[in-house]
């Protein structure tokens, strides 16, 4: 058995994110104890850095825990009283200095302290072979998400309806979709996902009358919404890896993402080399416009990208090889 040190709300269906989804689902099928820890991570206030150095110290020599990185990455000072009878691990979903919108010395000093919280770690983990490299000179091991077996989403038309699941943030880039959205006629998008993580940049976002906020979707919602998605559309600044990638191909949706981080490790590519999808590069609106319109404009490649996604889908492994693999690094079972 070991511990699992998570932010609180893992389960809360207002703010569904990717890291909570990964932590919540291998938990599942892991001798795990999870260990929910509030408060405003990963600079949190004195009274949950109390929490956690409460936590750490409850539990038993030679115990093995694994930390969220949002919760362990910006206290190495709450760990290190505990580094030497601990067998601690760091799960890395996001760098903390790659979070968008950060000034130039918030980003140093945040890094600075994930540097220090990763010299304390037995075992560091991150989720894609890209967010491995990014960590220079760290021996990093690689734990990808699972993605659970779904079936083929019929889609709308074949082409004009888009979705883009991620919450509204400036670095997942609604912004930028909204801009190439405007350029290119016949399209339409839901976006799915909480608006409340930055308000001040969600509601600054234009209106565009071929555009819907949703909201976020979990259940059976979200499975309508990926059921009309012709296209999944990802237009991220920064990914570590990005599960709804894999979400999208294995219900057959070809997507179109930002060559950023991880998402070309979560994209993949069919036993035959075929990419199933198209990826541009981040933050450059005219180049999200022009993929958009090949992909409107021309049949041939949307039979061609639906046909990789779904031989991509039957390649994608389920969460319980995911979590045995991670279990496998940790040496628990």
């Amino acid at each position: 058995m070991f511990w699992f040190v998570v932010p609180a709300g893992l389960d809360d269906r207002q703010t569904p994110s990717g890291g909570n989804t990964y932590d919540r689902r291998v938990a599942e099928h892991l001798p795990a104890r999870l260990v929910p820890v509030d408060g405003g991570w990963p600079d949190p206030a004195p009274p949950a850095r109390q929490r956690l150095h409460q936590v750490l110290a409850g539990l038993p020599d030679g115990a093995t825990v694994l930390l969220d990185g949002l919760v362990a990455c910006g206290v190495p000072e709450v760990l290190a009283p505990h580094a030497a009878r601990l067998d601690l691990a760091v799960l890395v979903h996001l760098p903390l200095a790659d979070e968008t919108g950060l000034d130039p010395q918030r980003a140093a000093e945040l890094a600075a302290r994930e540097q220090k919280t990763l010299d304390l770690a037995r075992h560091i983990i991150v989720t894609s072979p890209a967010a491995a490299r990014a960590l220079e000179g760290r021996a990093a091991q690689v734990a990808p998400p699972g993605t659970d077996p779904a079936p083929p989403a019929a889609g709308t038309d074949g082409w004009s309806q888009l979705v883009c699941v991620a919450a509204v943030t400036p670095r997942k880039g609604q912004d930028v979709l909204l801009a190439a959205l405007s350029q290119v006629d016949g399209l339409s998008v839901d976006f799915v996902g909480s608006r409340t993580a930055n308000p001040a940049y969600a509601n600054a976002l234009p209106d565009h009358p071929r555009a819907r906020f949703t909201g976020p979707l979990t259940g059976d919602a979200l499975e309508a919404a990926y059921r009309r998605a012709d296209l999944l559309v990802l237009p991220s600044h920064a990914e570590t890896y990005g599960m709804v990638v894999t979400e999208a191909l294995a219900r057959g949706i070809p997507v179109l993402a930002s060559e950023v981080g991880g998402v070309p490790d979560a994209l993949g590519r069919t036993p035959d080399g075929e990419l199933p999808g198209l990826l541009v590069p981040p933050g450059d609106a005219n180049a999200l416009a022009t993929a958009l319109r090949t992909w409107r404009d021309d049949p041939d490649l949307r039979v061609r990208l639906r046909d990789a996604a779904a031989a991509r889908a039957r390649t994608l492994e389920p969460w319980p090889v995911a979590a045995a693999r991670l279990g496998g690094i940790l040496e628990v079972r």
